[in-house]
């Protein structure tokens, strides 16, 4: 089936486009730089492959967890591109893509995926391969790398331990580094589409593990009254 798919969850850009039978992939520069390349490197990719928007039975993102503003702007470009062509959006968990991405040039099975969160933190799941789809053990969780101990039988993917070398503890088993690419995306996409997972574009939602990186305008209102509150005079008691 024709797809899209691209990631920017982290510091590498990923793009890759499906006929159904041969697949075109860019690659480059992630972070801020994405927001400006991004259309203009899907809509190279999409003329090489010979594929309009609308030919296209679904635009698959990487929507977490992964940098805030990446998965805002993956999220984003995945709705305007959906809305123009009229086609679904698929959502793809970034850390089940890194435990594709290791299958496929690993051939890991039992993969405890570990993405560098920043802020001295990293992003975990674990995903055990089966009958041709990946089933995710518990939720995500957010670490600190001193934290991450990995388990008997479950081998690490990511580029968590190479950011963290010397703070995470050290293991006999099976490392491997991976990223979230959108060719691993794009093998993933059709069993989540038979499984009902595309949403229509206006319910595209990215998966903020760290929810509290932003704070809203709300947000800073309330703590600003509270605040306000709690410093103001007390008034006099009345007898």
């Amino acid at each position: 089936m024709p797809l899209l798919a691209f990631d920017t969850s982290t510091d590498t850009l990923s793009i890759a486009v499906t006929d159904g039978a041969q697949v075109w992939q860019h690659s480059g520069a992630g972070g801020a730089q994405a927001s400006a390349t991004l259309i203009p490197a899907i809509l190279a990719l999409l003329a090489q492959a010979g594929l309009r928007l609308d030919q296209l039975q679904a635009i698959a993102f990487g929507s977490g967890p992964g940098s805030f503003t990446g998965l805002r702007t993956a999220c984003s470009v995945a709705q305007g591109l959906a809305f123009g062509a009229d086609i679904p959006v698929l959502p793809i968990d970034t850390l089940m893509a890194v435990a594709e991405e290791a299958r496929q040039q690993h051939g890991l099975q039992q993969v405890q995926a570990v993405l560098d969160a920043r802020m001295d933190e990293i992003y975990s799941g674990f995903y055990a391969f089966a009958q041709g789809a990946w089933t995710q053990r518990d939720d995500f969780a957010l670490l600190r790398p001193e934290d991450l101990l990995q388990e008997d039988g479950w081998a690490l993917a990511g580029n968590a331990f190479a950011v963290y070398a010397e703070r995470i503890p050290a293991s006999h088993g099976v490392r491997v580094a991976a990223l979230p690419t959108a060719a691993a995306m794009l093998r993933l996409a059709p069993v989540l589409l038979a499984a009902g997972q595309a949403v229509p574009a206006d319910q595209a939602l990215p998966r903020y593990i760290r929810d509290k990186v932003a704070k809203t305008t709300d947000e800073r209102m309330a703590e600003k009254a509270a605040l306000a509150a709690l410093s103001a005079p007390l008034a006099p008691s009345v007898p």
